[in-house]
């Protein structure tokens, strides 16, 4: 990496950058949202320990999506027991990304992870496109922070020392990742060095630097290769058909209910706000052209 003043890097916004180190066995990535971040929060008034929360999850979200080798979709679910009981955040291979969290009256109070969600346990579920299986890997939420939370996933799962830094706020939030390659039991003072350098990050450098002025302040020192940023955005994936599984999924006798006493059902997306309507038709259709669901859905 060439040394240059901090000052002539551009901003980078709504992008995710990989880089490697040329002499170590370790690699990297770091991702900065803004406009995506701002979408994610249009339709939901979030408290802001739940909102930085949610942005710390994206930022992660984006970080592991980028470790996928096909195409398909991350999943990072935290399931807990106090002020918020569940948080979702999905990213695809493209890095089209979407996120929502649900929260009690007293998250406002809240401090710290396990303030918010106590109990709790921590998925990370991938699918790939186009195949029916998927992988899951669940971790209890033993950490005082995501970023730890994640940590450990990664130690019991992956057996690949990596770390993370996340940074959220109401304007944007930004991640930034290391992993040890496959041959780094070789190179432990490598892992080291990386690491101590970059614990020395503060939120505000973490949250307003670009990839190469974060990767100038930490590692001048290094020969780093920094490839070219892969846009991030929010894209929803709901759609009429999704919903309608969904329906299908609550039985017949429930929705044609619904219909009876509200003269149609109407389902709100809560990742984008985006609603969709069923009149008595829409139902009567919908039932007549698929075998009714045995196993109950949840509508959301």
């Amino acid at each position: 990496m060439s040394l240059q003043s901090e000052s002539n890097f551009a901003v980078e916004r709504d992008s995710l950058r990989r880089f490697i180190f040329e002499q170590l066995p370790v690699q990297g990535r770091h991702v900065h949202l803004d406009a995506s971040w701002r979408a994610v929060l249009e339709h939901q008034d979030y408290p802001a320990a739940v909102r930085n929360l949610l942005g710390e999850a994206c930022t992660a979200s984006a970080l592991l999506a980028a470790t996928l080798k096909f195409d398909g979709m991350l999943t990072l679910q935290i399931r807990g027991g106090a002020s918020v009981p569940l948080l979702v955040v999905q990213c695809t291979s493209g890095f089209n990304l979407r996120g929502l969290a649900h929260w009690r009256g007293d998250a406002d109070q809240a401090a710290g992870l396990k303030s918010l969600v106590g109990d709790g346990q921590l998925a990370i579920t991938i699918e790939q496109n186009q195949k029916v299986e998927r992988y899951q890997g669940i971790v209890p939420l033993e950490g005082a922070t995501l970023s730890a939370c994640l940590e450990s996933y990664f130690q019991r799962s992956e057996q690949l020392p990596t770390r993370l830094w996340l940074n959220a706020d109401r304007d944007s939030a930004a991640g930034f990742l290391l992993q040890a390659m496959p041959d780094h039991e070789n190179n432990a003072d490598a892992w080291q060095h990386v690491t101590v350098l970059a614990d020395t990050l503060k939120p505000a450098e973490l949250g307003g630097l670009p990839a190469q002025a974060l990767l100038h302040r930490l590692y001048h020192e290094d020969d780093v290769r920094l490839f070219g940023a892969a846009p991030v955005a929010f894209r929803c994936q709901c759609s009429r058909a999704r919903i309608e599984a969904t329906l299908r999924g609550l039985g017949a006798a429930e929705v044609r209910g619904i219909v009876s006493e509200l003269g149609k059902v109407h389902v709100d997306c809560e990742f984008c706000g985006r609603g969709y309507d069923f009149d008595k038709v829409d139902v009567e259709g919908l039932f007549a052209s698929a075998p009714m669901a045995t196993t109950p859905a949840q509508l959301h």
